[in-house]
């Protein structure tokens, strides 16, 4: 695989603009000699609006070094689950379920949102991109397409076994009502489908291919919920390296009647430094027209990156890290920004950690040298999770 193509995730709460930023970035790094692509995973795509081009479920050239896609959900899942989805089908049809039942029931729980991150491995492997910038769907849609790779594993694990024990097992169950068993093709098809997540879910968590990007306006709503997804994309191991405020208003604006606006836009500025720091902020200013075409794409990426490189990482830090002591305990430090005592919940496995925050839950595979060890203690600690291993009876 090309290790050398970047991933850049813009997300954030609908409606602040997330689109033109991703546009703009692509577009940016282009104009810079970079062979770029510019996805969208939102179902109500409006990338092709943004560039004022009409796109499609495969990636087209919409200017130099720029080429744009609009992922299609049903084109993806067809393209990553079909031979499998196909003989659970006709399992499901043998028993009476309906064919539109029968095939919405076999999708892959979180599949229709995750479909998109399947393409990423592809094009690092092709190495046709220099980077890839994602416009993703709103906040909530977004890290439901994050933690695919672990949920989708979960449930598959725990009722279709992989590879060619699937076979052996599925074969006979499925005799009785009268269904082939999964041919080898179908089986390799799920194997393929997991490999590729767990490839995907690799360059998503490591931060020398990939960012994810916050996109906020100033309004303490959205400040809050792009707080909340910090946490999130924290918990799960995404890097993290800036926060775009967009749609600042100008402070060549001098009609009293913004002065209002402007006071709470200078407040929510102080906020995003405080509540976001030490992430550096980039800022976008408000423009006299919506932001479309080539042309004001060009030069709201201007406006973003200055004379940096779009594509540089902008933040260097570890999500999580692992220090041994000279007692032979271990400290795990996990970065969860924002969360208050009582909002995390810690299970123990003999391999692996669960965490969960809210909704949201996280499984932390442990290194061998943990196994052995128990929890002594857990705490938050500036704004991190700190866990404590030791051999049983050492006190902390």
């Amino acid at each position: 695989m090309a290790n050398d193509m970047r991933i850049i995730v813009f997300t954030g709460k609908g409606g602040v603009g997330k689109t033109s930023i991703a546009a703009a970035t692509a577009l940016r790094a282009a104009d810079l000699g970079r062979r770029a692509l510019v996805i969208s995973t939102d179902t109500a795509h409006s990338l092709g609006d943004s560039l004022q081009q009409e796109l499609g479920p495969e990636p087209i050239r919409v200017a130099d070094n720029l080429d744009a896609q609009e992922i299609d959900v049903h084109y993806s899942i067809e393209k990553y689950w079909g031979e499998f989805q196909k003989f659970m089908v006709s399992l499901f049809k043998r028993r009476g379920v309906e064919d539109v039942i029968a095939e919405e029931v076999t999708i892959l729980p979180g599949l229709e949102e995750g479909a998109s991150l399947l393409w990423l491995s592809e094009y690092a492997r092709s190495g046709n991109y220099d980077v890839v910038v994602v416009d993703a769907a709103p906040t909530a849609e977004t890290l439901r397409l994050l933690t695919l790779p672990d949920a989708a594993r979960w449930w598959v694990e725990r009722f279709i076994p992989l590879g060619r024990t699937a076979a052996r097992i599925l074969t006979p169950m499925a005799r009785p009502f009268g269904v082939s068993g999964p041919n080898v093709e179908a089986v390799d098809s799920v194997q393929r489908l997991f490999d590729t997540l767990d490839e995907v879910r690799a360059m998503l968590a490591d931060s020398a291919v990939s960012s994810m990007r916050l996109v906020v306006n100033a309004e303490r709503m959205v400040i809050k919920e792009t707080q909340r997804t910090y946490t999130y994309l924290n918990l799960y191991g995404y890097p993290v390296d800036a926060v775009v405020c967009n749609r600042l208003l100008p402070e060549t604006v001098s009609d009293p009647y913004f002065n209002a606006w402007k006071d709470r836009q200078a407040e929510n500025l102080t906020l995003i430094h405080e509540v976001f720091d030490p992430l550096p902020l980039l800022t976008a200013p408000l423009f006299p027209n919506e932001v479309g075409g080539l042309e004001l794409l060009r030069e709201l990426g201007r406006a973003l990156y200055g004379d940096t490189d779009p594509l540089d990482r902008m933040y260097e830090g570890q999500t999580h890290s692992l220090e041994r002591h000279e007692d032979g305990s271990y400290t795990l430090s996990i970065r969860l920004p924002f969360v208050q005592k009582g909002q995390v919940e810690l299970f123990r496995s003999a391999d692996e950690i669960t965490l969960s925050v809210g909704s949201y839950r996280r499984n932390i595979v442990l290194p061998r040298a943990l196994w052995p060890l128990e929890v002594q203690s857990a705490k938050l600690q500036n704004g991190a999770l700190v866990v404590r291993f030791a051999r049983s009876g050492t006190s902390g």
